[in-house]
């Protein structure tokens, strides 16, 4: 199966048919870097602000937002020269965000002062300063637009925003230090992991409430190092990847059923995921071995690793600009 998908791979570099880039913030290099799907190899790394974590794309793919989290600020960048063009405001400490589907609006986890804040990315003003837990961390939108959601590491709850009147207007406890929310595609299941819980609950948006946690045993592993944070969702929906942390693993959920069906080996400390377009094929972010596991997803097997900078913590994937562009982006590289 991996001589096939090595096949497979060999025969989409050549073609360069589809080809994606991910991108990788490198949280102690102060960088991001740059993987082209296509030959499943760095292509450039650019500098940005002080720690980055969470990293987005705009719709339309021209601009990246960066949490550089000590910098306390969202960065705005051109991907394509890994030019700055602007700081967002953004709070003290910024780790996660989640874009609305309307493309401008930004709402933003503030690790240090228990906030949301929720920025217009076009006119760069603040809209909101929304109260919630303390050490606010995952940030997610639904499909429709009309909720956000923000999970609190310190008080254990997932906190619910009207996204039109920019107010809390609920709470969900859920496990102990939740890191990461992701919607269903349909906006009505929510996805939480718990990072020290050891679990994921899975919500009913329509009433906010657990209804199903989501436990995970790896035979050999303490359990003690099985720490859930990314969540990825297959495009079908069937399928859940969970990032498992210092386990090194991904386990692989069945959503009809929540069963745990598998767990698939990849680097060192295992923190984020990120899908890519088609969902043939993910990746994960390794921040110990500093380096970045490919996924496939039929097999359910790892099939590569690419190294990148230290500690990477998020990935995000766009379109491939192609060879038109190529000399625009190399006149913004910085090894």
């Amino acid at each position: 199966m991996i001589r096939t998908a090595t096949l497979a791979l060999a025969l989409l570099a050549a073609s360069g048919a589809g080809a994606h880039e991910i991108f990788v913030s490198n949280e102690r290099d102060n960088t991001v870097s740059v993987i082209d799907s296509a030959t499943w190899e760095v292509a450039r790394t650019f500098p940005v602000g002080r720690r980055p974590r969470g990293l987005t794309f705009s719709k339309d793919g021209r601009r990246l937002f960066v949490c550089a989290s000590d910098s306390d600020a969202v960065q705005v960048i051109d991907p394509d020269t890994g030019k700055l063009l602007h700081n967002l405001p953004s709070g003290e400490d910024p780790e996660q965000f989640a874009l609305a589907p309307d493309g401008r609006t930004l709402f933003i986890a503030n690790e240090n002062n228990a906030t949301t804040s929720v920025v217009d990315a076009e006119s760069r003003k603040v809209l909101a300063q929304v109260d919630v837990g303390i050490e606010p961390e995952g940030m997610a939108v639904s499909p429709d637009g009309s909720l956000a959601v923000t999970t609190s590491e310190t008080t254990n709850m997932v906190h619910w925003i009207d996204a039109k009147t920019l107010q809390a207007t609920d709470a969900t406890p859920v496990g102990q230090r939740p890191r990461h929310a992701e919607f269903t595609r349909d906006g009505r299941t929510l996805w939480v992991s718990s990072e020290i819980g050891g679990t994921v609950s899975v919500i009913d948006v329509a009433s906010r409430t657990v209804t199903h946690t989501i436990e995970f045993e790896v035979k050999g592993v303490s359990p003690d190092r099985i720490q859930p944070v990314g969540i990825a969702l297959s495009e079908d929906g069937r399928t859940a990847f969970v990032a498992l942390g210092p386990s090194d693993r991904v386990a692989v959920v069945d959503t009809a059923s929540f069963k745990v069906t598998g767990y698939i080996l990849v680097g060192r400390r295992v923190w984020h995921l990120a899908m890519l377009p088609g969902g043939t094929q993910l990746v994960t972010t390794n921040g110990v071995s500093g380096d970045v596991t490919v996924i496939d997803a039929a097999s359910l097997k790892a099939i590569r690793s690419v190294k990148v900078g230290r500690y990477p913590w998020g990935a995000a994937v766009r379109p491939s600009p192609g060879p038109a562009s190529a000399g625009d982006r190399s006149a913004g590289r910085a090894e």
